[in-house]
C-alpha cells in the first residue's frame, strides 16, 4: 500500500501536527482562561485574544501562499479549531478563515483579511436564503460574505449591526443585504455557488472539531470532579452510573475527532469521493456535544448548573454552536441524500 492510499484510512498525526496543537494549546491557556470567556459574553468577541492569534498567524495559514498566506491544509485548520473549542475561544476564527478561503476562490482576497485586520463573517446557509438573515459572526466582522441567488457577495457596513443574544454567546446578528452600505459581487454563477458550498462543508468540519476539543474539555472536567468526590468512602467515579458516562464521552471525542479529520483530509484532496463526511462530522458531533456537556453538569449535580460553574459555559456553546449554521437536521438530509444516489447509482 503506498503512502497515499495509506493516508486515506490512517489519521495519526505528524510531528509538525503535534508541534502545531501543541503551540495554539499553550497560547490558549495562557491567555484564554475562563474568565475570559465569561467576560466576553455580552459581545461574543475578545479583540486581545484575536489579536493575538493573527499575530501567530492563525489567519494567514489559511490562505494560499499565492495569496500571500502559509496554504495550510484544512487538517491543520481543524487542529486549530479543536484547540478554540476546547477553550470555549471567543473569536469568530472559523467564520472568519472559511469566508477567507471562499474569498481567495473566487479571486478576490485582500491583504487585511489575510492579517485579521479585516474580520470576515459568513453566511451558511446550505440551502437559498432571501432577505434578512442571522449570521453567527456579523456582529464583529468588518465584511460579511453571503449567497444572494446565483450571486456571491461581500457586505460592508457602516456601523457593525446589532448583536442579537444567543445560546452559544456567539456575535450574532441579523443581516439585510438590501441595506448594505457597500456590495461587492465576489462571483455568480455554477462556479461560484460550488465555491460557497465548499465554505459551507469546510465550515462543517471546522465546527465538528470545535465541538470536539470542547467535549474534551467537558469531560476533563466531569472527571477531575468525580476523582475529588466520594461517597460511601470511595470517589464517585468509580461507580457506574458516573464511570460509563464518562467513558461514552471518551469514545464521543475519539470519534469525532477521527471523523472531523477523515472529513478534512478528503475535502482537501479527494472532495468528491466521499462528499457526506463534512455532513456526517458535523451532525455527529452536534448530537454528541450537547449530550457529554449535559452529563458533565449532572456529575458535578448542583454545583455544575450553577451559572459560575465552567460546565454551564461549555453546555449552552455545545448547544448553541451547532445551531449557529441553522437545523443540522438539514445536513442530515444532505448526507441521506448524498449516500442514497451514490448506492443506487
Amino acid at each position: 500500500m503506498d503512502r497515499y492510499e495509506l493516508r486515506r484510512i490512517d489519521y495519526s498525526l505528524t510531528e509538525d501536527h503535534k508541534a502545531l496543537q501543541s503551540a495554539y494549546r499553550q497560547l490558549l491557556e495562557a491567555h484564554c482562561p475562563i474568565e475570559t470567556v465569561w467576560a466576553a459574553q455580552e459581545t461574543g468577541f475578545d479583540k486581545s485574544l484575536w489579536e493575538r492569534l493573527c499575530a501567530t498567524g492563525a489567519t494567514s495559514m489559511a490562505v494560499g501562499e499565492h495569496a500571500g498566506g502559509d496554504g495550510a491544509t484544512l487538517v491543520d485548520l481543524a487542529l486549530v479549531a479543536e484547540e478554540l473549542g476546547r477553550a470555549l475561544a471567543p473569536v469568530p476564527w472559523i467564520d472568519h478563515v472559511c469566508a477567507a478561503r471562499l474569498a481567495e476562490r473566487l479571486g478576490a482576497m485582500t491583504s487585511d483579511a489575510v492579517e485579521g485586520s479585516k474580520i470576515l463573517g459568513l453566511d451558511i446557509a446550505p440551502e437559498p436564503v432571501v432577505g434578512r438573515r442571522l449570521i453567527p459572526s456579523a456582529a464583529a466582522a468588518d465584511g460579511v460574505v453571503l449567497r444572494d441567488g446565483d450571486e456571491i457577495l461581500m457586505l460592508s457596513f457602516a456601523t457593525r449591526p446589532q448583536r442579537v443574544p444567543n445560546l452559544g454567546q456567539l456575535p450574532m446578528a441579523w443581516v439585510d443585504p438590501g441595506s448594505a452600505d457597500a456590495r461587492t459581487v465576489l462571483g455568480s454563477g455554477l462556479h461560484a455557488i460550488a465555491a460557497y458550498h465548499r465554505a459551507v462543508d469546510e465550515w462543517r468540519v471546522l465546527t465538528a472539531a470545535a465541538l470536539t476539543g470542547l467535549v474534551e474539555q467537558t469531560m476533563t472536567i466531569a472527571a477531575e470532579f468525580a476523582k475529588s468526590r466520594y461517597t460511601l468512602g470511595v470517589p464517585i467515579s468509580t461507580l457506574q452510573a458516573i464511570s460509563h458516562p464518562l467513558a461514552n464521552m471518551a469514545i464521543a471525542v475519539q470519534g469525532g475527532r477521527n471523523l472531523a479529520r477523515r472529513a478534512a483530509w478528503f475535502l482537501d484532496n479527494e472532495p468528491d469521493q466521499r462528499p457526506e463526511l463534512p455532513g456526517c462530522a458535523f451532525v455527529f458531533m452536534a448530537e454528541e456535544a450537547p449530550k457529554a456537556a449535559t452529563m458533565a453538569v449532572h456529575i458535578q449535580g448542583g454545583l455544575g448548573v450553577s451559572v459560575e460553574a465552567a460546565a454551564t459555559a461549555y453546555l449552552v456553546r455545545a448547544r448553541g454552536w451547532a445551531l449557529a449554521g441553522g437545523d443540522p437536521g438539514i445536513a442530515a438530509r444532505e448526507v441521506g441524500r448524498i449516500v442514497a444516489e451514490r448506492e443506487s447509482g
